[in-house]
C-alpha cells in the first residue's frame, strides 16, 4: 500500500501544482492587454489643424495642411496671407465649426480621464518614451527643454497621451521624435490650461487644450493645435496632416552579394566539375546546376542616437544611466557604445492581444485531474491492507 499510495499522492499534488502554474500563467497574459492604450476619438475634430474658440490670428505665411475652425469667437484674422491647402475649408462660427469644438470637448474629457501608466519628470527633455498615458509629478505643468523620442517597439497603433492640469511649454528648437512605428496621429496632449510651442521647435501630435495655444515663429507641427475657449496665434507656421499608416512599419530587404546566394556553391549531378565564386565551369559531361538557398538580410531603419541616456525599464529588466531617460513597458533595455544603441523590439512591450481562454482551460483540467489522483490514493489506502 505504502509504494501505490505515495506514488498516487504524489501525482495528484504535482497536477495541483501544476493547475495553480497554469492558472498564474494565464493571470500573467491578461495583465499584458492591461497595457494596451486606446486612442482617443478625435470625431469632426480631427478634419482641423487649427481650431480656436475665442479668436484664431495669424501672422506670416503659415501653412496648414487641414481645415482651420473657430468657435464661438469672432473673427478669423491673417488668413491671407496664411494659407489652408485643400480640401481643407475656413470654418468660421459654423455648424461645421460648432460640431467641431463639440467632439473635441468630448476628445479632451475621454484624454484627461486616462488612468496614468507612468510618472515622468516634469521636463520632458530627453527622455525616450514607450506607448502609455504620462504625467509629470501631480499632474503639474509639463516642458520640454531638448528632444524627446517616442518608441513603438514596432508597433504602429501605440498610442502616447501626455497629461497636464496645467500648462505646456516646449523650448526653442525643442523636438519630438518618431522611432519604431510610432505615428503623429497616436500622440495626444491634454493641456489643462494653455500650451506655447518655443521658436524654430518640431512638435508631434494632437495638441488640445483647454485655453489657449501659441505657436511662436517657425514652428513645424506635425499634427493639430486645437484650443477649447481660448485662442490660438500663429506665426509663420507649418502644419503637416498627421499621418497613420496601417500594419507595420516598412523593411527593407536586401540580398547578399546579388539576387541569388547559393549555398555552399552550384551542385552537379554528372561528370567531374570545377567551379569558382559565381558561375560555374565544367570540364567534362553535361551538368545540371541547381542554385541553393536564397539569403536574404532584413534591415530596419536605426532609431535616433543621443550622446547621453538613462535607460530605465518600464517593468523590470536592466538599465545603464548617463543623462537621458527611457520609460518602457518592460524587459530589458541597453546601451551600444556612447550613445542609444538599437532596442529591440521584442524585449520592450509585453506581448499584447493575450488569450487566456486555453490557458484557463488547461488549468481547470490539471486541477481536476489533481482532485481525482488524491481521491485514487484516499481509496488506495483504505482498501488496500497491504
Amino acid at each position: 500500500m505504502t509504494t501505490r499510495f505515495r506514488a498516487t499522492r504524489i501525482a495528484g499534488f504535482v497536477m495541483l501544482a501544476a493547475a495553480f502554474a497554469t492558472a498564474s500563467l494565464a493571470f500573467v497574459a491578461g495583465g499584458a492587454d492591461a497595457a494596451i492604450v486606446a486612442t482617443v476619438p478625435l470625431a469632426t475634430s480631427g478634419n482641423y489643424a487649427v481650431l480656436g474658440g475665442s479668436t484664431v490670428t495669424n501672422t506670416g505665411n503659415s501653412v496648414l495642411d487641414g481645415s482651420l475652425g473657430l468657435w464661438p469667437g469672432p473673427a478669423i484674422t491673417g488668413f491671407p496671407p496664411g494659407l489652408v491647402l485643400p480640401p481643407g475649408t475656413t470654418d468660421t462660427n459654423n455648424a461645421a465649426a460648432q460640431q467641431a469644438q463639440s467632439d473635441l470637448t468630448a476628445a479632451y474629457t475621454n484624454a484627461a480621464g486616462r488612468p496614468v501608466d507612468q510618472t515622468t519628470t516634469a521636463d520632458l527633455g530627453n527622455l525616450i518614451l514607450q506607448g502609455g498615458v504620462f504625467a509629470g509629478p501631480s499632474h503639474g505643468a509639463l516642458s520640454l527643454t531638448g528632444p524627446l523620442v517616442l518608441d513603438a517597439a514596432g508597433d504602429p497603433s501605440t498610442v502616447f497621451i501626455f497629461q497636464t492640469d496645467s500648462s505646456l511649454i516646449t523650448a526653442s528648437g525643442s523636438t519630438v521624435s518618431l522611432i519604431n512605428g510610432a505615428q503623429e496621429c497616436n500622440v495626444f496632449w491634454q493641456v489643462g490650461s494653455s500650451a506655447t510651442l518655443g521658436t524654430g521647435s518640431t512638435f508631434v501630435g494632437n495638441l488640445m487644450a483647454l485655453t489657449s495655444i501659441t505657436v511662436n515663429n517657425g514652428v513645424t507641427v506635425q499634427g493639430r493645435a486645437l484650443a477649447r475657449n481660448g485662442a490660438v496665434t500663429l506665426d509663420n507656421d507649418v502644419f503637416t496632416e498627421p499621418s497613420c499608416e496601417l500594419g507595420p512599419p516598412p523593411t527593407t530587404t536586401t540580398t547578399a552579394g546579388g539576387p541569388t546566394t547559393t549555398a555552399g556553391g552550384p551542385t552537379t549531378t554528372a561528370g567531374p566539375t570545377t567551379t569558382t565564386a559565381g558561375p560555374t565551369t565544367t570540364t567534362a559531361g553535361p551538368t545540371t546546376t541547381t542554385a541553393g538557398p536564397t539569403t536574404t538580410t532584413t534591415s530596419t531603419p536605426a532609431g535616433p542616437t543621443t550622446t547621453s541616456t538613462t535607460l530605465v525599464g518600464g517593468g523590470g529588466g536592466t538599465s545603464s544611466t548617463t543623462s537621458s531617460t527611457i520609460f518602457g513597458g518592460g524587459g530589458t533595455t541597453s546601451t551600444t557604445g556612447p550613445g542609444i544603441g538599437t532596442i529591440p523590439p521584442d524585449s520592450e512591450l509585453p506581448p499584447t492581444g493575450a488569450n487566456t481562454g486555453p490557458i484557463l482551460w488547461l488549468a481547470g483540467l490539471a486541477f481536476l485531474l489533481g482532485l481525482a489522483l488524491l481521491g485514487v490514493s484516499r481509496r488506495i489506502a483504505n482498501t488496500d491492507p497491504s
